[in-house]
């Protein structure tokens, strides 16, 4: 799997513009549309007691003020290991919050 800092090249070239944000803090003061992510808990596999295999986790967030971007399905079909967990808007805002593993 890729690192962290290829995800984030990876997520940029996919939108277009440099708004993507590993784990912002709070005084960071976002532009839409983005990607916004952290990272989770790794997924490990295990047999006889040992470890096998590790994937990373993240949490991905895609926040548009469209709710029928094109974007929402093609984050999803651009990486293997994409899913799209949840849909909520929040201060007119749409979000779509993804599990990648990468």
């Amino acid at each position: 799997m890729g690192s962290r800092r290829n995800l984030h090249d990876e997520l940029k070239a996919l939108l277009g513009t440099n708004n993507c944000y590993f784990q912002p803090p709070e005084s960071i003061r976002m532009s839409y549309p983005c990607y916004r992510y952290k990272r989770e808990p790794p997924e490990n596999f295990r047999a006889d007691n040992i470890k096998y295999a590790g994937v990373h986790k993240y949490g991905l967030w895609y926040i548009t003020y469209d709710p029928d971007d094109p974007l929402i399905e093609e984050t999803e079909d651009h990486f293997a290991m994409c899913k799209l967990v949840r849909v909520y808007t929040a201060d007119n805002l749409n979000h779509n919050y993804y599990e990648l593993y990468y």
